[in-house]
């Protein structure tokens, strides 16, 4: 049963430091939260279901079709939705809240309200430490890894990465030096989409892929970027991997589990919060505390 917590917990982690990652990103260096974020996460998965499945283009090039067209798509509506109202945080929660919901409605228009199968990269099954894992579950873990480890070296490494986090730091000295605060906005808003997709290809042949799919993963989001601390990509890592845990857990070891993971995990940022309000590793101003 540990083994099993173990590395369900790894995939579910995984997706979801993907998924928050990008979510804090875009959060600390646009200041706009994207609660269209997950929808983006499906957009990819359908495209990925469309590519292969519809279309029969092999796996490689559907995931690429997959991932770049939802980039596109998501640096598109920065661009004429996000980019005119970002000054207004509530103005552009509600334009994400609604664009979420018309890509829901446009997938049940099309597809109807059914579960679609996306056949998995490599099928087949491994055993470790006494637990049978599919190959497609090794390969959403290492993808994980692998994007979590390049996203670091991106914004650490790299001249693009200094710029991002100047941008995070102070827009308007960013600006002073040059640096197009917009254009790196609007990069950002790329990024942060692109590992929501490549989140998206890996679980999409684990999961089922519906409209509906993108809800809960945001509700995980949202609770993982406020633990780990607002901006915080980091933090927001480290709080996603342990409520993929804490969610992995409750579903193995208590009846009827599933029907308690957002609970959880709500319940588990709620408790952290009240003994560290600024979040795992936020910031704490001392005005902040008046």
């Amino acid at each position: 049963m540990t083994a099993n917590i173990l590395v369900n917990g790894l995939i579910s982690g995984g997706i979801y430091a993907l998924l928050a990652a990008g979510f804090s990103l875009v959060f600390g260096v646009a200041k706009i939260m994207n609660m269209a974020h997950t929808a983006f996460f499906m957009i990819c998965a359908y495209l990925l279901f469309m590519a292969g499945t519809k279309l029969s283009l092999p796996t490689a090039l559907s995931s690429f079709l997959a991932i770049a067209i939802t980039g596109i798509v998501a640096m598109a509506c920065y661009r004429f939705f996000f980019d005119r109202v970002k000054q207004h945080m509530t103005a552009v929660m509600i334009i994400s809240i609604a664009l979420a919901i018309l890509f829901q409605e446009l997938f049940l228009i099309s597809f109807g309200g059914f579960f679609q199968n996306v056949p998995p990269f490599v099928p087949g099954f491994t055993e470790i430490v006494g637990i049978r894992v599919s190959y497609q579950h090794l390969i959403a873990v290492g993808t994980s890894m692998l994007s979590l480890f390049a996203i670091w070296f991106l914004l650490s490494k790299t001249r693009i990465g200094n710029a991002i986090r100047a941008v995070a730091d102070d827009r308007e000295i960013a600006n002073v030096m040059g640096i197009d605060v917009s254009r790196i906005s609007m990069i950002t808003m790329g990024i942060s989409v692109v590992l929501a997709s490549i989140a998206a290809v890996v679980v999409a042949p684990i999961f089922m892929v519906h409209p509906l799919m993108w809800i809960h993963p945001l509700v995980i989001i949202l609770a993982a970027v406020v633990l780990g601390g607002l901006g915080s990509v980091k933090g927001a890592v480290v709080a996603a991997l342990i409520l993929g845990f804490a969610e992995t857990a409750v579903v193995s070891l208590v009846p009827d589990g599933a029907f308690l993971r957002g609970a959880v995990s709500l319940s588990v940022m709620v408790i952290v919060l009240m003994v560290r309000p600024e979040g795992l590793f936020g910031v704490v101003f001392e005005e902040e505390r008046l």
